[in-house]
């Protein structure tokens, strides 16, 4: 029989271990951790078709995504780039990256360019090497098309000034809130050509500035939360455009990809090493939409590009850097031996 006289014992008994349980929880859970094993999966080859990782140093919506956030953190961060392996200086050869040579990993990152990832400033580039107590090979930003597709030549001019290669990010988008579709900058429209003077004035714009520049387009286009995504131009319908044993959807975008390279070779654009920029996950998790369906092909694309967060909000599930990019690099390294770089790598303070 329960005995009403030891209910406060047990009451209090189950206190006490239930908060030293969350304790030893958040011990184990926490953003430096997190931070230390991922650059210790790197440094030591668990994934030696990774070639570069990037930080996304922001805040953007109190996400405190920063390696600053705390100083544990920030001292994981700092111990973990320390190491030989990740190295500052890129390996150009014809106006285009290389992998690294050896076993090195080019260290990158978004410097905390703004909520809109365009504010390019060299003060953010200095603030972040001296908080990583390391230089970056190259600063990532985003040419938000909005009104207009035009090149970001002062961007591009104070990220070489600053010694580093500028990344560029192409995000077909009228607006930078919009979640859905866009019904301006559809891939059906770039594929027709209706953009096509815009883009080649970007292309000859890229050309004269005869700066090496590493150039994405369509980030993380497995991800419904980007208006390229499958989703919004075909998702898995088969029979209203291209091949009908194909997804409309990712083959709309893979054309679409495979339409701004050749416009750019046409006009003999050949500083630019382009990029293709999955998430880690899938979504919608639907075998249409899987990372191989998007890919344009080895002909076209340069690098392989990931990116792998974290818990972002404390509500979010937490997965280790490892639970989270093992099933992304398979895919990634069944699709090419392309060399492979964290484009993004970020989590929250836990």
């Amino acid at each position: 029989m329960f005995h009403l006289l030891k209910l406060p014992v047990i009451v209090f008994y189950l206190f006490i271990t239930t908060q030293i349980g969350y304790c030893n929880d958040h011990a184990k859970y926490s953003k430096a951790k997190w931070i230390e094993e991922a650059l210790f999966s790197l440094a030591n080859k668990r994934y030696p078709n990774i070639k570069a990782v990037a930080w996304w140093n922001e805040n953007f919506d109190e996400t405190r995504l920063r390696i600053d956030s705390s100083k544990k953190s920030l001292r994981a961060y700092q111990k973990g780039i320390a190491s030989s392996v990740f190295i500052s200086q890129a390996h150009i050869v014809s106006k285009k990256l290389q992998a690294p040579p050896h076993r090195s990993i080019y260290h990158a990152a978004n410097p905390d360019f703004g909520g809109t990832e365009d504010n390019v400033t060299s003060k953010s580039i200095k603030n972040f090497e001296s908080l990583a107590k390391k230089k970056i090979v190259w600063a990532y930003f985003s040419n938000n098309w909005y009104d207009a597709i035009k090149f970001p030549l002062a961007e591009v001019n104070t990220i070489h000034k600053s010694g580093k290669l500028p990344f560029i990010r192409l995000m077909p988008r009228s607006d930078f809130n919009v979640g859905g579709p866009d019904s301006r900058y559809t891939m059906q429209k770039i594929i027709d050509g209706e953009f096509d003077k815009e883009l080649i004035q970007w292309a000859l714009d890229a050309k004269e500035s005869a700066i090496p520049l590493l150039v994405e387009f369509g980030t993380e286009v497995n991800g419904d939360w980007f208006p390229w995504n499958g989703s919004y131009n075909g998702g898995g319908t088969t029979d209203l455009y291209g091949d009908r044993k194909k997804a409309d959807g990712p083959e709309r975008f893979r054309d679409a990809y495979r339409y701004i390279i050749t416009l750019f070779r046409h006009h003999k654009v050949d500083n630019i090493t382009w990029f293709f920029h999955v998430n880690a996950s899938s979504y919608p998790e639907k075998s249409w939409n899987e990372i191989h369906q998007y890919y344009p092909g080895d002909t076209y694309i340069d690098w392989l590009g990931v990116s792998v967060y974290g818990p972002q909000t404390k509500e979010d599930t937490y997965n280790s850097f490892t639970d989270i990019l093992d099933k992304a690099y398979h895919e990634l390294t069944n699709i090419s031996n392309k060399p492979i770089a964290i484009l993004e790598l970020g989590i929250t303070e836990i």
